[in-house]
């Protein structure tokens, strides 16, 4: 007897449908799994086999052989467990096979016959509605993350007998019902900028940062509020659009970090990983490759605290998802491609200790030292990060003043209204913030007056900028123009633009 069950699997952020067929034939009684499975695909014929006797059905005592297909797109993970068992029960008769064609089934068994979540159900989602699929089976706790699909109906399941008796009529499992509201309403944050004392300036490298989209440095002393400052970024940007919160929770859900039962990441989300992390672990990758930190961080924030103690390798690797946005991964068998367009903030000492500047405490690095310190971000990835911030220590009188800075919310509105100048201006582009503009953008939203332009020739030739550093100022420029909601670009806003580049300045001195 032939039974084929209609499964799904992940490549990338994407899913893709599999087909499960299984036959049984007379012989020696043995069960076979082909079609490239992976070590916990190849041992859930142990969890099939238990979950269905203790179900209360018979498990055939003949050749059982389960086929994957495609059969050359390796497959892995416990997500075919309830198809194969439903696939046996089929090919003996118990289940009508026609009746399991227009569905998915989803979902790892215990030796009970419960159901446990799988990984990788949204992409899963999202593809089965693209392809017309009727609708999917899978386990009660991922129902919520393929419910978000609209058009595609969902059956949250219990146990493997509770799928039987559904398809065979003797009880029914109700489709998931939920409306996806406006997801602005529930991203509400538990820190806000308020919460920051002094740092105005500061506050305003990141406000201009937000509102751009642009890549930040903040370099100040131990306990000057980087961190803090860092952490708030996420909550002056713009709310995750619904199309945003997809892709993001696509790969969330493909590592099994979807948060809660909401079914969606409704915040930016804010990745913070420690300097010890290997390029593989930032990017993504290994044998079967898997989404990196930057990836995570898509559509958020990628917070790169004490950078200079990251390896340089694995610093280096940023380049190229920073100009892409994505990041591909090559192995033998397979490419995969991850989004990967995020904010990077960075955070670093001045000098080794900490002190270099400081009026208070005395820095003990030799200049050898300190230039092997900074060495370490090289020139080309200081390209690509726009704005350097200088973050002093906070003054006593700040700390225990009663005066409050900025808050998330007042920063927050400057943010909105510069990106809704950006998002006018790009509509007819796949460009969305002024950090994404290229040479042919920069020439026609940028241009200059000739205050500007001698203020610019002044800044090349005394900082010695690259180029690349150049085009950053004009549209650091550009996104002050705009938060101011001026039509062009004047010299004061050029002059701010050119103190964001700290960096700059202080490796000549």
């Amino acid at each position: 007897m032939l039974a084929k069950i209609l499964s799904s699997a992940v490549i990338g952020i994407d899913g893709y449908l599999v087909e499960v067929e299984v036959d049984i034939a007379r012989g020696l009684p043995s069960f076979s799994t082909v079609g490239l499975p992976d070590g916990a695909v190849r041992e859930s014929k142990e969890r099939v086999k238990a979950a269905i006797r203790n179900s209360g059905y018979r498990f055939p005592a003949d050749r059982i052989t389960v086929n994957l297909a495609p059969a050359d797109v390796k497959k892995e993970g416990s997500a075919f467990d309830l198809p194969m068992a439903l696939g046996i029960l089929a090919a003996t008769g118990l289940l009508d096979g026609a009746g399991l064609a227009d569905h998915i089934y989803l979902g790892e068994l215990a030796l009970d016959g419960t159901l446990r979540p799988v990984r990788g159900v949204l992409p899963m989602a999202v593809s089965a509605r693209s392809l017309g699929v009727g609708g999917m089976f899978l386990p009660l706790q991922n129902a919520p993350e393929a419910g978000v699909v609209q058009g595609l109906q969902v059956y949250p399941v219990r146990s493997l007998a509770q799928v039987v008796e559904h398809l065979k009529g003797l009880s029914k499992i109700s489709p998931l019902s939920r409306e996806i509201n406006d997801l602005a309403r529930d991203a509400a944050y538990e820190i806000d900028f308020i919460d920051v004392l002094g740092q105005e300036n500061a506050k305003r490298a990141l406000q201009v940062a937000a509102a751009g989209g642009h890549n930040l440095i903040m370099i100040g002393p131990p306990g000057a509020g980087k961190t803090m400052l860092a952490r708030r970024l996420a909550t002056i940007l713009p709310p995750l659009t619904f199309s945003e919160a997809l892709e993001t929770s696509k790969v969330y859900s493909i590592l099994g970090l979807m948060p809660g039962e909401g079914g969606l990441m409704t915040h930016r989300p804010f990745r913070s990983p420690h300097h010890t992390i290997s390029d593989a672990g930032l990017i993504g990758g290994g044998h079967n490759p898997k989404p990196g930190e930057v990836s995570l961080a898509h559509n958020g924030v990628l917070f790169l605290d004490e950078v200079p103690e990251f390896r340089k390798n694995v610093l280096e690797v940023l380049r190229q998802p920073m100009e892409d946005a994505r990041v591909t991964i090559s192995r033998a068998n397979s490419t995969v491609t991850y989004p990967a367009d995020f904010m990077l903030v960075a955070a670093m000492n001045p000098c080794p200790c900490g002190y270099l500047g400081d009026e208070k405490r005395s820095c003990n690095c030799s200049p050898l030292q300190i230039q092997r310190y900074r060495a370490k971000l090289s020139g080309p990835l200081l390209d690509r990060i726009d704005i350097h911030v200088e973050v002093p220590a906070v003054p006593y009188r700040e700390l225990t003043g009663m005066v409050q800075g900025a808050s998330s919310s007042d920063l927050r509105e400057g943010v909105f209204r510069a990106r809704k100048i950006q998002g006018d201006r790009f509509r007819r582009s796949r460009i969305f913030t002024n950090a994404g503009m290229r040479s042919r953008q920069i020439k026609r939203y940028c241009s200059v007056d000739n205050d500007s332009h001698r203020l610019l020739e002044h800044a090349m030739e005394t900082l010695g900028l690259s180029a690349r550093a150049y085009a950053r100022i004009l549209k650091i420029a550009r996104t002050i123009a705009d938060l101011e909601e001026s039509p062009r670009v004047s010299s004061r806003h050029v002059a701010e633009a050119i103190q964001y580049r700290t960096l700059d300045r202080s490796l000549l001195h």
